[in-house]
């Protein structure tokens, strides 16, 4: 991976876990714990909450352990890189977006032991979440999606 191309996906995380703590300090500063705010009537509204899980408030009170899985994921990360096994600019996108909203979630983690989630769809029954989360998702659904459908390459060279 070429420097400038390193760069730009540092820069993707830092502009990922700017804008999540960045919303996560609007959040917390404008509207009261448990408060909810409807942007778009009956689609999303914001309410503040906090989450000490992962998703759905799964393994609450797992600071320590989520905090690690994060060192751990970029270790891994690290090293596949540095052994080229994951060369596709595509693919180190998605990862860069899971890894900036990993970094997102992660200082809230180390700072106060909850994850502040505030985006709320009020057209279905779901989990509160946040832009860390959103990142998260997304970038890991696209690198499964591509994956699976449209790298061709490494499909190849595994055969």
């Amino acid at each position: 991976m070429t420097r400038k191309r390193a760069l730009l996906l540092v820069l993707f995380m830092v502009c990922i876990l700017a804008a999540d703590q960045g919303t996560k300090a609007l959040t917390r500063a404008g509207i009261a714990y448990g408060q909810q705010i409807p942007l778009i009537p009956g689609v999303v509204g914001l309410t503040y909450v906090r989450n000490s899980g992962a998703a759905f408030s799964m393994l609450g009170g797992g600071r320590w352990f989520f905090l690690a899985l994060v060192v751990v994921f970029f270790a891994v990360l690290a090293v596949l890189i540095r052994r080229k096994v994951i060369t596709a600019p595509f693919a180190l996108w998605c990862l860069a977006a899971i890894g900036g909203g990993a970094l997102g979630n992660a200082v809230d983690r180390a700072v106060s032991g909850e994850v502040t989630d505030m985006i709320e769809p009020l057209f279905v029954r779901f989990a509160v979440f946040n832009v860390a989360d959103i990142f998260i998702t997304c970038g890991a659904i696209a690198l499964v999606v591509y994956e699976l459908f449209f790298d061709r390459d490494s499909r190849k060279s595994n055969k």
